[in-house]
């Protein structure tokens, strides 16, 4: 009886050790993943509309448009008159010596200042303002060729033109009337040219072989 002590604690002790073996077994948790939620994508913000860019300035012309009126003068050689008149960007000129050399041109106004005018017989005028109050060109008739500078005229002169029928003979007249006074100007009957008799700047009339005309101041 006294061996079977020591078996019997020795079968105890195992017992209590499957025990808690199988206690272990039946109540441990598996360890389990933590569901990771994905964090919500966060849209990107629509970038803000882009503001409409400021028009660049525009460009504006080098030169001075032609201020409008009538310029007249002399050539550089003061050989003949020149006068130009200037409205709605429209030109019309004359050239004359007051003997027998004359062309009547005309054409536009460019914006930057600048004109080329045209007439019979090839002749032609170009021209570009200087400051407000000036015209600086050359004008070619026949086989001449005149610079001037013509400065815009006061109210006193002007280019002014007749076209009548006197004694069954066809007048054209043309005149330049200066800032000093003197005028430049042909009378044509039936094409053959002379100088041309006064007018009255402020009410154009003119005789003419004894009958008055009126000489009418030339717009374009």
């Amino acid at each position: 009886m006294k061996r079977s002590g020591p078996l019997l604690t020795l079968l105890a002790g195992l017992l209590v050790g499957l025990f808690m073996l199988s206690l272990n077994a039946t109540t441990g948790e598996k360890p389990t993943s933590a569901a990771v939620q994905p964090s919500p994508s966060t849209k990107a913000s629509p970038s803000a509309a882009p503001t409409n860019p400021t028009p660049p300035p525009r460009a504006t012309p080098s030169a001075t448009a032609v201020p409008e009126g009538v310029y007249t003068g002399r050539t550089d050689d003061d050989s003949s008159a020149v006068a130009i008149t200037v409205r709605d960007d429209k030109a019309i000129a004359y050239v004359c010596d007051g003997h027998n050399i004359e062309s009547w041109l005309q054409g536009d106004v460019k914006a930057d200042g600048s004109l080329r005018l045209t007439g019979k017989g090839g002749a032609s005028l170009e021209a570009e303002v200087k400051g407000t109050r000036q015209l600086r060109g050359t004008a070619t008739v026949g086989s001449g060729s005149y610079p001037f500078t013509i400065d815009r005229s006061k109210k006193s002169s002007g280019l002014y033109r007749a076209n009548s029928t006197v004694a069954g003979a066809k007048i054209e007249g043309g005149w330049i009337v200066l800032p000093d006074g003197e005028q430049v100007g042909i009378l044509k009957r039936d094409g053959k040219p002379s100088p041309a008799p006064r007018i009255d700047p402020e009410t154009g009339a003119v005789t003419v072989d004894g009958q008055q005309l009126t000489a009418r101041p030339v717009t374009p």
